[in-house]
């Protein structure tokens, strides 16, 4: 009795993978030194994949559902192995199944910011993180490229060839989706489908396919966060510069004079109370252009007379507005001449 156990442990008649746990993508059923009894049974359930291996060689491919294993079912090992059609004996053979379920909630991000080429601002350094989700959808190339042999080959195995990927990709996703950057950092969505549409092929090489992608957030430069709310703004406006600039000057106003009454006493409070005239002037002229339209220019305001100092601080101001692009260089030079004449 003892004989006929031990001999019947030598053959296998049941093939089959009960996942007992998330994250395994691969697993090669333990086959020690027995062999597979002709006629035995191979069980593939949904979301899974099992491959016969003939010396190294991707032999069977067989999708879900129970198999009766013969050279009928096994054409391709028949072949490799020169069997002929009546052959019945049990045989030696590697069997791996892979899971073709999603592997979700995966994470990326860039730990360091990194620089990507951008064709208006150049050089752009961002900060991105967001998570994905895939599946192997070529067994057999996965196997070739990535699992090999080993026993079993899970997510956590691939997590840092998948993030280097994702990160390897950014910048080129952004060049070769043809958008402006500032248009994909304000718009996650796009951002995510330009990343996926990059990264489709990339994973298609080692055998996976990418399910989903999303940005959860991105971190740009100060600078370019700053250029970012000025674009939403002209958004806002309709894209109308007029208004645009009116909405920043209004803006302004009383944060410079603010700074402009920050020495205290009665000379600073002059110097603030100056800088909102002259800007007030400035605010009040382009809202009667932007209101006039097309009509003839307003008389000009009647002037006011400063101090010296006075003119000196809002000409600072208006300097800054110069820098950042609020003001261009003749609007400048306009104001600068009407602050010289209303010297007292």
């Amino acid at each position: 009795m003892a004989l006929m156990d031990f001999i019947r442990k030598q053959f296998i008649d049941i093939i089959q993978w009960t996942e007992d746990s998330d994250g395994t993508l691969a697993w090669r059923f333990p086959m020690a030194d027995m062999e597979i009894q002709n006629g035995a049974s191979l069980t593939v359930r949904a979301s899974q994949v099992a491959i016969f291996i003939n010396e190294g060689q991707v032999a069977d491919v067989f999708g879900p559902g129970t198999y009766k294993l013969t050279t009928q079912t096994l054409p391709v090992l028949t072949y490799l192995k020169n069997w002929d059609k009546l052959f019945e004996s049990p045989f030696k053979s590697d069997v791996y199944f892979f899971s073709t379920r999603q592997q979700i909630d995966q994470k990326w991000g860039t730990p360091q910011p990194i620089t990507i080429r951008d064709k208006d601002f150049g050089a752009v350094r961002l900060r991105a993180f967001g998570n994905y989700s895939f599946r192997v959808a070529d067994p057999a190339l996965f196997h070739t490229e990535i699992s090999g042999t080993r026993d079993a080959y899970g997510v956590a195995d691939l997590d840092g060839q998948l993030r280097g990927l994702v990160l390897q990709n950014i910048s080129t996703a952004i060049a070769s989706s043809g958008v402006p950057f500032l248009d994909l950092a304000a718009n996650q969505h796009a951002f995510a489908q330009a990343l996926t549409i990059q990264l489709v092929p990339e994973f298609a090489k080692i055998g996976l396919h990418l399910d989903g992608m999303t940005v959860q957030n991105l971190s740009l430069p100060e600078d370019l966060q700053k250029v970012l709310d000025q674009k939403i703004g002209m958004g806002m406006v309709g894209n109308d510069m007029g208004k645009f600039m009116q909405y920043q000057t209004a803006q302004a106003i009383p944060k410079f004079a603010e700074g402009a009454g920050g020495g205290g006493g009665v000379a600073g409070d002059a110097m603030g109370l100056g800088a909102g005239v002259a800007l007030g002037q400035v605010l009040a002229q382009n809202l009667q252009a932007g209101l006039q339209g097309s009509a003839a220019p307003a008389a000009p305001a009647a002037p006011v007379g400063m101090q010296p100092g006075e003119v000196m601080a809002t000409l600072e101001k208006l300097g800054e507005l110069k820098t950042k692009g609020i003001l261009t260089q003749e609007e400048f030079d306009a104001k600068k001449t009407e602050l010289l004449k209303k010297l007292v």
